[in-house]
């Protein structure tokens, strides 16, 4: 088996599954290229699949939909936020409401789009009411985003606010005490910085992030592009 492979079942196992049905006798795994990898882009298909069935917790029972991630397969830099809003359980998209826009903006204004980078939640299902998600909602829901990392292989992370930093690390780190310095994971470097939601209420707080962002784009070896 390649190494894709296993970690795929891994992942299965993780969420309960027992056995696969391969209906046709054809295994339901994404084709391999020539040097036995598949493409990031299938592998995500794949997962996404896994993360639509999920009811690991009971924010699969309150769910319009799954709020799986969107952007480039091959991206250098991923934007990981908290959980999807009321916006994004209608419309099954990541950052589409207001701190979404205000993404947006953040990522044109590092001469990028949305197409080139990717965007996920530590948590997949909106909470009831916005709410802060519950420590079992994260465990649930962490097998999928590390995956994600796996399956991408950014350069470069950027967490979004507490939750997305709490939850990907599992260290009980305070958002103000490390908000601008390189962390790491798995080999990965990890820029924290504010949510985009809080940047709404506290705009003076844009510098800060927009620094952070500078930070980002030398490391990607774009500095001279801002």
């Amino acid at each position: 088996m390649t190494e894709d492979l296993l970690r795929e079942l891994e992942l299965l196992r993780e969420f309960g599954y027992t056995h696969l049905d391969i209906g046709g006798g054809q295994p339901p795994t994404a084709v391999r290229t020539a040097e036995g990898r598949c493409p990031p882009q299938d592998l995500l298909a794949e997962l996404e699949q896994v993360v639509t069935a999920c009811e690991k917790c009971r924010l699969s029972k309150s769910r319009t939909q799954v709020v799986y991630g969107v952007g480039n397969p091959n991206a250098d830099l991923m934007f990981i936020g908290e959980a999807p809003g009321r916006d994004e359980d209608i419309q099954g998209q990541p950052f589409v409401g207001r701190a979404g826009q205000l993404l947006t903006d953040i990522i044109k204004a590092m001469k990028m789009t949305r197409d080139d980078v990717y965007i996920a939640n530590v948590i997949k299902c909106r909470p009831p009411e916005n709410r802060n998600p519950e420590q079992d909602e994260l465990d649930a829901c962490r097998p999928h985003i590390r995956r994600q990392i796996e399956i991408i292989q950014p350069k470069v992370i950027v967490t979004l606010g507490r939750f997305a930093l709490q939850s990907l690390t599992e260290k009980a780190y305070a958002i103000s005490d490390v908000r601008g310095k390189w962390l790491d994971h798995d080999g990965i470097r990890v820029m924290p910085t504010y949510h985009p939601a809080y940047l709404l209420r506290n705009p003076s707080a844009k510098k800060e992030v927009w620094a952070d962002m500078k930070k980002v784009l030398v490391e990607l070896g774009r500095g001279s592009d801002v």
